[in-house]
């Protein structure tokens, strides 16, 4: 960083210190506009070549063009936190953006959820994934663009399927079954007797020592794991690609999943950090306001509502609210052990809910949107519902039968969602690319009839 921002950085950082945020150190970077677009499209500043990215960059480009996204930082959690402010930012946007980001870090070392994934993950992320990038060039150039970017589609198409409930590096499936947790029949006289019975005992030439394990054993929902390690073809280079995808994937969770709490920590503490920041010039610090004020507002500045939440706004309201309710001890105790999910739902109470203007609507035939509600338990889930699971339907490998046909069931009861038949049926062409045996999908549509997909 240069000129005046540099020389305010450091003050900043010494006044989040006093106030008591603790986290790893962070390298700031001043960078073009092209640069930053890329990174947020990205999602990292190195990251796997697709064209996928290519479209989400012409989008954003489109929006941009048109007044509807502005960036003004990307920050990428880790020790040391990478922050990239973009060089045109004026100086009290950037001024305000060191205060940001410095909020995100705190909450990036502190939240247990991102502790967990940092566990699991390390906190090299930006390193590794450029040589995860760096390895799939190097595959292009030994199998062809064309093999390569298969894979890539439909590891990519199934990025969100993901178990995050689970370790990151974990065992395959037992190869035997276990063991029977209860009564042996030779110690309890009725099992002893019933296994006795006509056609009880084991069927001849098939003993114990030869039977297998199911597979998977449980219903599976880390479909990326299942085919890394199970797709019958799979060459190496193909299965290095669909860990890749997952590893990143575990990576973005922790930001996803705490998107409310995490925006609304950095906007809470850019804002005390800029009221207490006594060193800063009068006229720079009404900029910064100003600027602060367009960050956290409910919605755009020529619209009187919107229908859609912005996440800043709702979070900094959360935590103003709570640390005056409740104080900042208490505050940071709920940003240690929460995500998005019992933020909102623990937190966002009926008097807030209700300054804030938040209600209920559904949308019907002819572009009309009807109000259904303020309830604040239904504002809370229709808040979250889109988080739910990454924002994907829940499909879970139910069978992989022995001619090697994957079987996947769609658990619509818990994502309260039916699919769209013909996005999922070329979802499931990229995956037959890659599992090349045949593929069955059983799920509902949008008006909750069940379908059987198949792809032979």
């Amino acid at each position: 960083m240069s000129g005046t921002v540099a020389e305010y950085a450091p003050r900043i950082e010494a006044l989040a210190h006093k106030l008591g945020l603790d986290y790893h150190p962070v390298d700031f970077e001043l960078v073009p506009t092209t640069f930053m677009m890329e990174v947020a499209v990205y999602g990292l500043p190195v990251r796997m070549p697709h064209w996928s990215f290519g479209v989400r960059y012409i989008h954003e480009l489109i929006r941009r063009s048109m007044g509807h996204s502005r960036i003004f930082e990307v920050m990428f959690p880790g020790d040391p936190c990478r922050a990239y402010l973009v060089s045109t930012n004026t100086l009290a946007e950037n001024t305000l953006v060191t205060a940001h980001v410095l909020g995100h870090a705190d909450f990036a070392r502190n939240n247990q959820l991102f502790a967990r994934f940092e566990q699991m993950a390390g906190t090299h992320i930006v390193e590794h994934a450029a040589a995860q990038a760096h390895r799939i060039e190097e595959a292009v150039g030994e199998f062809g663009q064309q093999r390569v970017e298969a894979v890539l589609d439909a590891a990519l198409a199934l990025e969100p399927h993901v178990d995050v409930n689970m370790e990151l590096h974990r065992p395959d499936y037992p190869t035997e079954p276990k063991p029977p947790t209860e009564q042996k029949a030779d110690d309890d006289p009725f099992r002893g007797r019933f296994k006795g019975l006509p056609g009880e005992k084991d069927a001849p030439g098939i003993s114990k020592e030869h039977r297998r394990a199911p597979i998977p054993s449980a219903p599976e929902y880390d479909l990326l794991w299942f085919i890394a390690h199970y797709a019958p073809e799979l060459e190496d280079w193909e299965r290095d690609i669909f860990l890749a995808v997952r590893e990143e994937s575990f990576y973005f969770y922790p930001v996803f999943a705490c998107h409310i709490m995490n925006e609304g920590w950095a906007s809470y503490w850019h804002a005390r950090l800029l009221r207490e920041a006594d060193f800063l010039p009068e006229s720079l610090y009404l900029d910064a306001v100003k600027a602060h004020s367009d960050v956290v507002r409910p919605f755009a500045a020529e619209q009187q509502a919107t229908l859609t939440v912005n996440p800043y706004h709702l979070g900094f309201s959360m935590w103003e609210h709570i640390v005056e309710e409740q104080g900042i001890e208490q505050a940071r105790r709920i940003c240690r052990e929460e995500d998005d999910f019992g933020f909102v739902r623990n937190y966002l109470d009926r008097d807030l809910a209700k300054k804030l203007g938040l209600f209920v609507y559904e949308a019907r035939s002819g572009g009309e949107i009807q109000i259904t509600g303020r309830n604040i338990d239904a504002v809370r889930e229709a808040i979250l519902a889109p988080k739910f699971n990454y924002g994907a339907p829940r499909i879970a490998v139910s069978e992989l039968r022995h001619d090697g046909t994957l079987v996947l069931v769609h658990d619509h009861a818990s994502d309260g969602r039916g699919l769209d038949l013909n996005r999922a049926s070329r979802v499931l062409d990229y995956l037959h690319g890659v599992w090349r045996r045949p593929v069955i999908l059983h799920t509902v549509d949008a008006r909750g009839e069940p379908h059987e997909l198949q792809k032979q």
